[in-house]
């Protein structure tokens, strides 16, 4: 995993952000990076928050751009 990596998009603000997740959770997003380096941690839980957020009704723009971003991988 890249943890030195500054993945922030240029013009965009970030936070960050420290939490607890199921040993299971944390060991299938490590596969997942191992079989697809295109990804970084930083973009798989953007991609998650983004989704899970659009999906339950957010209708903020930017957060539809990063959901969208995320189904085809655009950074």
């Amino acid at each position: 995993m890249d943890l030195f990596r500054d993945p922030t998009p240029v013009g965009e603000s970030s936070i960050s952000l420290e939490a607890e997740v199921p040993e299971v959770l944390f060991e299938g997003m490590r596969d997942f990076l191992r079989l697809h380096p295109q990804w970084d941690q930083y973009s798989v839980i953007t991609s998650a928050l983004a989704g899970f957020l659009f999906q339950n009704g957010c209708s903020d723009r930017s957060v539809t751009q990063h959901y969208l971003d995320g189904l085809f991988l655009q950074r």
